[in-house]
């Protein structure tokens, strides 16, 4: 059975040269996302269940969050042998997915996905106040409730007035969080997938180590907290960094394990501003030579520009939190990995080599 939904043609026209990585001399550092030409992705997710005798779901994330300054979804197309597909959507945060059923059968239960993305860089829009559309109250209220991981109240609330107690404005309230997170934060590179973002925890255990659903979870719940609506962006590196780092990119076109999750703050008058100190820390742990310090120019260069912009080597997947899977049970925290049920047990996103999935990338020539 095969479906589409607004699939644009050319999807053959593959640019290898998107996954080749440029030479950037360390010497002179240079991380400045800027908006400028629009590069065109498509995204191949294969998912192959083996046959367990058993009734089997699958859930795929498809790009959902349209933003005119940065991302643009293009249509998906899928072809599978599933009893059924189709496309939903989350009613309280607009995330996409795909649902496939499979029926028992005597074959094992293949799906692929193809999504077709546009994407830019961000940059940092503090030059000067700019027009921005407000939050509607619903939307605001949205992006200041608490989730379950991530509460606004107790420790959370007492740490973030701690953080912005002296700061002013907006601006700076949200600088603050981010320049917190980025000294007094970790990455751990023991901690499975991109984390939990279980917020409380870490600040209850004292432990500020993780991955970016935990750092960023963190900036987000701080943010909130503070009166700040913020929101988690789960998505997915797509090509290498063409500013050179390699820490902040893709590796290859396979991109099965580079999941990767980001924040957005709303401030008035700026709209959504891009953060990210979860890459900050990643830079400091992973760039070449690693373990640089906080000062390395290599960090330097991208804590000045992750407060505020991005590259757009990255797709967007939804904001979602506390999902439950349409037409099951379970429930997840965050929808950023292939998700599949066989006989009403949820297989382990985690593990792409015994759940069988893979994830390829290839930028369209423009």
């Amino acid at each position: 059975m095969t479906s589409r939904r607004e699939f644009l043609a050319g999807t053959a026209a593959f640019s290898a040269a998107a996954l080749m990585l440029p030479n950037v001399a360390r010497a002179e550092v240079k991380f400045d996302p800027q908006p400028g030409k629009w590069r065109i992705f498509s995204i191949t997710t294969r998912i192959e269940l083996a046959d367990a005798g058993k009734a089997a779901h699958v859930w795929v994330p498809l790009p959902s969050l349209t933003e005119d300054a940065w991302i643009v979804p293009e249509g998906d197309e899928w072809s599978s042998n599933a009893a059924s597909a189709e496309i939903i959507t989350d009613p309280k945060y607009g995330a996409k997915l795909l649902r496939a059923n499979f029926a028992v059968g005597n074959e094992p239960g293949v799906i692929e996905v193809r999504s077709r993305i546009r994407t830019q860089d961000r940059g940092a829009p503090f030059g000067g106040t700019r027009a921005a559309a407000s939050l509607s109250d619903s939307e605001r209220q949205l992006f200041l409730e608490p989730t379950e991981l991530m509460p606004t109240d107790g420790i959370v609330k007492e740490t973030a007035d701690k953080i912005t107690g002296g700061a002013g404005d907006e601006v700076a309230r949200a600088r603050a969080i981010y320049d917190w997170i980025v000294e007094n934060c970790h990455r751990d590179k023991s901690v499975r997938g991109c984390g939990t973002g279980d917020v409380a925890s870490m600040l209850e255990s004292g432990n500020l180590g993780g991955k970016c659903a935990d750092l960023n979870a963190l900036y987000v719940a701080l943010a909130r907290a503070s009166g700040l609506p913020a929101r988690d962006v789960y998505g997915l590196r797509v090509a290498p960094s063409r500013f050179g780092y390699k820490s902040l990119g893709a590796g290859s076109e396979n991109v099965t394990k580079a999941q990767h999750c980001r924040a957005e703050v709303y401030l008035t008058g700026y709209g959504w501003v891009a953060v990210d100190p979860a890459d900050v820390r990643k830079v400091m742990l992973e760039e070449p030579p690693a373990d640089n310090p906080i000062d390395a120019p290599v960090v330097v260069a991208a804590r000045e520009k992750l407060f505020g912009a991005w590259e757009g080597n990255w797709l967007a997947y939804n904001t979602a939190h506390d999902l439950v899977l349409p037409g099951s049970q379970h429930k997840v925290a965050f929808l950023m990995y292939p998700q599949a049920e066989v006989g009403g047990e949820l297989l382990d996103p985690l593990d792409p080599d015994t759940f069988k999935y893979t994830i390829t990338s290839a930028e369209i020539a423009s």
